[in-house]
């Protein structure tokens, strides 16, 4: 049986180590274990920490891969690339400090609200630091009726820097 393509819609962060490398090395990976192939990859932006204020600013990304695998095991993949990069969920706080963060925002114009998946992701049109490069990359994209040009009209996008 031959599985449609699908558009997913990832975003990277992290705040400790190289995080620019991290996010080179996590999208190779993606494109080799995810049954993926890269549509488009936005810039990298410094963002000033959210949630946790103490701690070191967040390099943050958004890449649109098109995709063979279920979401729930497209999540599973990524998770497992998040601790192959250090991540390590058991011993870190909520919007803490972290190597790798990937986030599956968005598939296709799916919608799931299951225990261990929620899609699209439940905070994203919220916050300026996915919304400002998933901007660059999708503006026009529909994720539950709206676009993420729309939604960035709504939130504050001070102390985002595009980095060279």
């Amino acid at each position: 049986m031959t599985v449609q393509p699908a558009s997913a819609l990832i975003g990277l962060g992290g705040n400790v180590g190289d995080v620019r490398a991290a996010f080179v090395s996590a999208i190779t990976a993606i494109s080799e274990r995810a049954a993926s192939r890269l549509i488009a990859r936005s810039s990298d932006y410094s963002t000033p920490p959210w949630g946790s204020e103490h701690q070191p600013p967040y390099v943050n990304a958004c890449i649109e891969i098109e995709t063979a695998l279920d979401p729930h095991i497209l999540l599973e993949t990524l998770q497992l690339i998040e601790r192959e990069h250090g991540r390590d969920p058991t011993n870190e706080w909520r919007f803490g400090p972290r190597t790798l963060d990937l986030d599956l925002l968005a598939y296709d114009d799916l919608t799931i609200d299951s225990h261990d998946l929620v899609l699209p992701h439940p905070r994203l049109f919220e916050r300026a630091f996915v919304l400002v490069p998933l901007s660059e990359i999708a503006p026009d994209r529909q994720i539950n009726g709206r676009t993420a040009a729309q939604a960035l009209k709504n939130v504050s996008a001070d102390g985002i820097e595009k980095l060279g």
